[in-house]
């Protein structure tokens, strides 16, 4: 008989939104419950609506702002980052498994980079709530994830 082949995760990727700038309805599509859904008007016209404040479009300073911050909240916590991408309406970082909860990894994230814009000037709601998570089981899809992130960074 064969062995049964355990997955392992080794790393996930995460993605989260700059406030208001993808909204369920959105013609790019939107994720709710776990289930992707197609691009609806009157629901994208009613989130518009309740935005209690316009889209958050980060800046270059501000985008380096928040990748220096979650370099230094990573390393404070001993998170490996395999490789981050911050661009001006979403975020991507692919992280080495740790015992740490994913949900508590992203929150500490938006908290850094939350309080490093905050300190030069920026006000108001930053990020949507949650965040996207793809695993890694295998050093291939790990590469393929890094690379993905890797190719959102300026050359």
């Amino acid at each position: 008989m064969g062995r049964a082949v355990v997955a392992k995760t080794l790393g996930y990727m995460i993605t989260w939104t700059t406030y208001g700038t993808w909204l369920q309805g959105d013609q790019r599509g939107y994720v709710k419950d776990g289930r992707i859904h197609p691009k609806n008007e009157r629901l994208l016209d009613f989130n518009k609506q309740q935005q209690l404040q316009d889209a958050v479009h980060l800046s270059k300073f501000q985008q380096q702002t928040v990748r220096d911050a979650i370099v230094k909240e990573g390393e404070s916590r001993g998170h490996h980052i395999y490789a981050l991408s911050v661009k001006p309406t979403h975020v991507h970082v692919v992280i080495e498994r740790n015992p740490e909860p994913i949900s508590k990894v992203v929150a500490y994230y938006k908290r850094a980079a939350r309080l490093a814009l905050k300190a030069v000037g920026h006000e108001g709601k930053l990020w949507t709530k949650g965040y996207d998570k793809r695993f890694c089981f295998d050093r291939a899809t790990l590469r393929e994830r890094v690379k993905y992130v890797e190719s959102h960074n300026p050359a």
